[in-house]
């Protein structure tokens, strides 16, 4: 059986749970089983996840609203693994008994497991203050292939040190001011990284310059694949795809010569794996997510909220196929981190040009900040770029757009090449990001401040025919096209610095 570990020594938030826990798990219905898990006559065991009723973000009270944003994290971490313990402990028994084994998770409250169809039977017959009856829905846990972003045909364009979408966004000039990300944490949630990249190991918080240590800054939640070349539980960064070590080179590369390929050099990263070779899974977007705000070691063991990255860069998304078909699947597990204190950049995705395409999440929540692409030349918007608006969100989205099209950055084998999207786009961003934390450190753990400054910190982007979605139109500003506009890294460095 799988067992997540708990932070030794709870705070006491965990004993001023425990009425509202009780009072969170009164007056539970009957779960309700997806169409999908009970139109499958097979005998088989069907991979789901297992979805309490409580999936509210626990309160840090009583601290202040100004309190530290580490010591807020901390309450917050305690506070999910206490609720987690207290409310999947019958539905834990129940399977340990059963025979059937599990990973349950704290930063939603879900168990993924291994059912029988008469197992399955038995939940969707718990009744309300039953032994399993704060369950509240049973879902499919899906794997599904997603159609990334590949390498393009090697253009005959010269190759310019700093490349031109970095140079597009002027990030160059808060380099100058003495800004590269120093100080600053991106975390990547991909196919994985080949951390030992020339435009990469240098900023991989795991090596200290002689040594590698994959403790806390590396964790993979392929656990049971076949066919991809990092097999399952690598105890070293690996990249069986190729998008996200092209990804994080974009965040973060700079090989100090010719490939300064990062819009912020200066910063370090920390990685986990949630596709396997470009395969993924609601279990294991939400496996990274919650390693995201408490990292642990490669036994997945001893969670700490305080190495928790201050920016994440993701560019996938959990597809129907993928079964996210209801939309809310991981979005606790996203709220959480936003709540948290680290901030989520998405990609929209690459269904434009029609309207309304931003269709997967963690693009579609309102915690998550999104990015659509433009050109790395120009700034028109690109014509796969994902548009809005999205159903049950009023906020514009996308929220900017960014470089994303034939974007040069590291691929597998040290080497270099180019590639198109929003998955491109989103690096950018969270770069960025890192720019300006690192010129007002203040910034950390506010991701909502930081993103109010994103969406002021723009310049015009176009869009190159007519075009209205959700009533916005191309001439105005901001539409559900380009979103507020284009990225500056220039002038989101002077709105940060212009902070109090």
């Amino acid at each position: 059986m799988h067992r997540n570990s708990l932070i030794a020594g709870h705070l006491p938030a965990r004993r001023l749970l425990c009425l509202a826990l009780l009072a969170a798990s009164a007056g539970v219905g009957a779960a309700q089983i997806d169409p999908a898990l009970q139109a499958n006559n097979s005998r088989q065991l069907q991979d789901v996840l297992i979805v309490l009723e409580d999936q509210a973000t626990p309160l840090t009270t009583p601290l202040a609203e100004d309190a530290d944003y580490l010591l807020r994290r901390r309450v917050l971490v305690a506070n999910l693994i206490a609720r987690a313990e207290e409310q999947q402990a019958d539905v834990r028994a129940w399977l340990d008994e059963k025979g059937i084994a599990y990973q349950p998770y704290w930063i939603a409250n879900v168990i993924q497991a291994q059912l029988t169809p008469a197992a399955l039977r038995e939940l969707a017959s718990a009744e309300r203050g039953s032994r399993l009856g704060a369950v509240a829905r049973v879902e499919r846990n899906a794997t599904f292939v997603q159609k990334l972003p590949q390498q393009e045909v090697t253009s005959t364009e010269a190759i310019t040190a700093v490349t031109p979408g970095v140079t597009r966004i002027r990030a160059p000039s808060v380099w100058s001011a003495g800004f590269r990300g120093q100080g600053v944490v991106i975390g990547g949630m991909d196919t994985g990284y080949q951390w030992n990249h020339p435009a990469l190991k240098g900023k991989y918080r795991g090596w200290n310059g002689t040594t590698a240590n994959h403790n806390y800054n590396w964790h993979d939640a392929i656990h049971n694949s076949s066919g991809n070349t990092c097999g399952n539980n690598a105890a070293a960064p690996c990249d069986d795809n190729g998008h996200g070590t092209h990804t994080a080179g974009t965040f973060a590369g700079d090989d100090g010569g010719s490939n300064q390929i990062g819009v912020a050099p200066g910063a370090k990263w920390v990685g986990c794996r949630n596709m396997a070779a470009g395969a993924g899974t609601p279990a294991r977007y939400i496996e990274c997510l919650q390693w995201m705000l408490a990292p642990t070691n490669l036994a997945n063991a001893s969670p700490n909220p305080d190495l928790a990255p201050d920016v994440t860069s993701n560019s996938w998304g959990c597809t129907a196929g993928e079964g996210c078909s209801g939309g809310n699947e991981i979005k606790t597990a996203v709220d959480n981190l936003v709540a948290g204190g680290v901030m989520v950049i998405a990609a929209a995705g690459n269904d434009g040009s029609s309207c309304s395409t931003i269709g997967d999440p963690p693009a579609t929540y309102a915690s998550a900040f999104v990015v659509g692409a433009t050109g790395t030349t120009s700034d028109s918007l690109a014509s796969f770029s994902s548009r809005g608006p999205v159903p049950g969100n009023s906020a514009i989205k996308p929220d900017v757009s960014a470089p994303g099209v034939s974007v040069r950055s590291s691929i597998r084998n040290s080497g270099y090449g180019s590639m198109s999207g929003t998955s491109m786009a989103t690096p950018h961003v969270a770069g960025v990001v890192a720019l300006m934390m690192s010129a007002k450190p203040s910034l950390k753990g506010n991701p909502a401040l930081v993103a109010q400054l994103l969406r002021q910190s723009v310049v015009s982007a176009t869009v190159p025919f007519s075009q209205t979605c959700g009533g916005t139109t191309s001439g105005t500003r901001p539409n559900h096209m380009v979103g507020h506009g284009r990225l500056d890294a220039w002038l989101a460095y002077q709105a940060a610095i212009a902070l109090p």
